[in-house]
């Protein structure tokens, strides 16, 4: 079920009155109901969520009449505001659907109606939150400069913000509501990721190794498919009070050779993929101002001194340099790449006139290369282009500026190096997801203070460019959004920014053969304990589900002093959770340094910046990063387009083969690429829309 950003909202809203007037007449009618005790809840959530609906209507009117001066432009209608009231209709035309199902069917011999009460349960405190969260950004658009989605100077509003996310019950958004914003194809991935972490939350901490605790999971996942509230209520818990080492690790399981491998299977084949390892010497390069005098670039220095610099090349075609004894001098693959001498028939094919620079995403603290292959390998076919993509060190190990650092000497040996890389580099485009766009847009800016060339585009999906808790609208879909809850996005950035920093140097990277060969060895018996622990769920329920005492216990206790409250309109309150979050805002000064928000620099270091090309998601909790940072560059007299792509996640480019939005999105990604390497090309290059379902 998709929704026109421009539905007419009364319409809905009269809808849902009359399921609502429909439902209660007709489970109050003068025949008894089979159902007893189901029967009256069923009739008081309906009551509830006619409520709701009336006292929402006219706060949606007060949106849609002012929701567009927050826009890019009229022809890029996105932005927090118009989110959260499509987040909202769809609620209410699920909340439609069933009610409408009910009616019709309540008196049938084959009505679930316990299942159907608590699906309409689970809708109406779903509704209720969403209800909440639209009253506090009434608050927002009432406290902010005009136009403005951010709250920058009023700390103490972000802060109370922070407090009130703590507190507020979120796990009806992770059970039988899970997704219900986002496009239909991908709610079951959906469902796998959630079942799947807290499965893996149950193993995480055992003596095994990760693709075995994964394994185990599988085994003890059979109660969170038949208890889809347990489920949420597990999920909450675990993102409540996140474990920044347990996020990791799920996240990292990825990375494995299994896996991995998986992805290789159902993405394009290439000719060349391997590991670069770049040792820490000074680099000389020529100045953008005069080619004939040259600067120097020192290796990255942050944190524990000169150290390697890791990166993968991806190449569809073989191309010459490839090859070469010069380049497989940097190379530590476990496999050798295809080459003419092994296989005569194959052909080098001349450089690239482009060369993409890639980096990847992961919040600052998770994943590499290796787990956006998928994608990457398809960009390399399209687009005719050798890929190298950074795998730059993770924080809380690696806080800021390492990553930049390395990220920014990467890029500098590639432009020195191209022809190694199987490219002339006439045009070099750089390219990122998420904390990869913010390290894409901050390179960027280094290669300008530098002096040297800068890239000729920037292509950045879904970019975090304010690396702070401030309050957005957006950013208010934290409370709903199981990819990128505020408890996760608050511990990337403090981490990032250094405040769990560890002066510890990443260990040496091994060989995929030898960690293929432990994770099996260990595998076996994780898979025997998996296999008891599974039946044992079954068996005992009781003995793996968290206790509601035990939670509470598990977490300092929210602030309730009268200042942090955020009073609500006509004797309202959300529901609130039993297990109150701990999440640290961020406050750490270097936070607001331009070179980790962007979004803060001046127009100095903004201007003389390439063409750059923003492609952001409608649910996306960042999604106002993009278009303050968009209308930023726009202030300053650069060129920028935005993309506002509808009804999927953060993280969509990962998610390019679950469904055709998430291909029709990455097409829209290599469509922008293409626009900088062929910018005469490019003005219309933007794919056509996929049928709706």
């Amino acid at each position: 079920m998709r929704l026109d950003s421009e539905m007419d909202h009364k319409a809905v809203f009269r809808a849902l009155d009359k399921v609502c007037e429909d439902n209660i007449s007709v489970l109050c009618g003068p025949s008894e109901s089979p159902y007893g005790t189901v029967t009256k809840r069923l009739v008081a959530c309906m009551r509830k969520i006619q409520q709701h609906g009336r006292a929402l209507e006219p706060v949606v009117a007060g949106f849609t009449a002012v929701y567009h001066h927050y826009d890019f432009d009229s022809q890029t209608p996105g932005n927090g505001y118009r989110t959260l009231v499509k987040v909202l209709l769809s609620c209410l035309l699920h909340i439609i659907h069933k009610g409408r199902y009910i009616a019709s069917n309540c008196r049938g011999a084959f009505f679930r109606a316990e299942h159907n009460a608590s699906e309409m349960e689970a809708y109406c405190s779903a509704l209720c939150q969403l209800r909440a969260l639209l009253y506090l950004a009434q608050r927002l658009i009432h406290d902010n400069d005009h136009g403005q989605l951010y709250t920058q100077q009023d700390a103490d509003l972000s802060d109370r913000f922070v407090q009130e996310y703590s507190s507020m019950h979120k796990a009806c958004f992770y059970g039988r509501c899970l997704g219900f914003q986002f496009s239909p194809g991908l709610r079951p991935f959906l469902q796998t990721i959630v079942i799947s972490m807290v499965s893996y939350g149950e193993t995480y901490g055992r003596q095994q190794s990760g693709i075995g605790t994964a394994a185990l999971s599988l085994l003890t996942s059979g109660k969170y498919v038949i208890d889809p509230e347990l489920r949420g209520a597990e999920f909450e818990r675990i993102t409540q009070n996140l474990d920044l080492r347990f996020w990791k690790s799920f996240w990292n399981v990825t990375e494995s050779d299994i896996l991995s491998g998986f992805t290789r299977i159902t993405s394009n084949p290439v000719q060349v993929n391997l590991t670069l390892t770049l040792p820490p010497d000074s680099l000389r390069l020529p100045l953008a101002s005069d080619p004939r005098l040259l600067t120097t670039i020192s290796p990255p220095v942050a944190h524990w001194g000169p150290g390697p610099v890791h990166m993968r090349l991806i190449s569809y075609d073989l191309r010459e340099g490839q090859d070469s004894e010069e380049l497989l001098r940097f190379s530590q693959s476990d496999v050798a790449p295809i080459s003419p001498p092994r296989l005569p028939w194959l052909q080098r094919k001349p450089p690239s006139p482009w060369l993409l620079v890639h980096f990847h995403g992961g919040g600052f603290v998770a994943q590499t290369s290796r787990s956006h292959e998928n994608y990457l390998r398809n960009w390399s076919k399209e687009l005719s282009v050798p890929v190298l993509s950074v795998d730059y060190s993770l924080s809380p190990e690696a806080p800021f500026p390492r990553a930049l650092e390395e990220c920014f000497y990467a890029y500098c040996w590639a432009l020195n190096n191209c022809r190694l890389l199987g490219s002339t580099a006439e045009r070099v485009c750089l390219a990122g997801d998420s904390a990869g766009g913010n390290l894409c847009i901050t390179v960027s800016m280094r290669a300008l203070t530098a002096g040297i060339r800068v890239p000729d585009g920037i292509m950045a999906a879904y970019p975090a460019t304010l690396l702070t808790t401030d309050a957005s609208p957006s950013r208010l879909l934290t409370l709903i959004d199981p990819l990128l809850p505020l408890g996760v996005l608050a511990k990337c950035l403090n981490a990032y920014a250094g405040s769990d920093f560890q002066t510890v140097q990443p260990a040496e990277r091994t060989g995929s053969l030898s960690a293929l060969g432990r994770d099996t060895a260990l595998l076996l018996s994780d898979l025997t304990q998996g296999a008891s622990n599974w039946i044992q769920s079954f068996l005992d329920p009781a003995r793996t589900s968290p206790s509601p005492s035990h939670c509470r216990a598990s977490a300092p206790a929210a602030s309730s002093s009268s200042a942090d409250i955020l009073h609500y309109p006509d004797g309202f309150q959300p529901l609130r959770s039993e297990c109150h979050a701990y999440v640290l805002p961020t406050s750490c000064p270097v936070i607001r340094n331009p070179f980790v928000s962007p979004v803060l620099a001046p127009p100095s270091l903004l201007k003389g910046l390439p063409p750059v090309h923003l492609v952001a998601s409608a649910l996306d909790a960042l999604l106002d990063d993009s278009v303050m940072f968009a209308r930023k560059l726009r202030a300053t007299g650069q060129a920028v387009t935005l993309t506002v792509v509808d009804d999927l996640p953060h993280g969509f480019l990962s998610l390019t083969q679950i469904c055709k939005e998430t291909q029709f999105a990455s097409s829209i990604c290599v469509a922008r690429i293409r626009q900088i390497f062929q910018p005469q090309e490019g003005a219309v290059g933007t794919p056509s829309a996929p049928p709706e379902t």
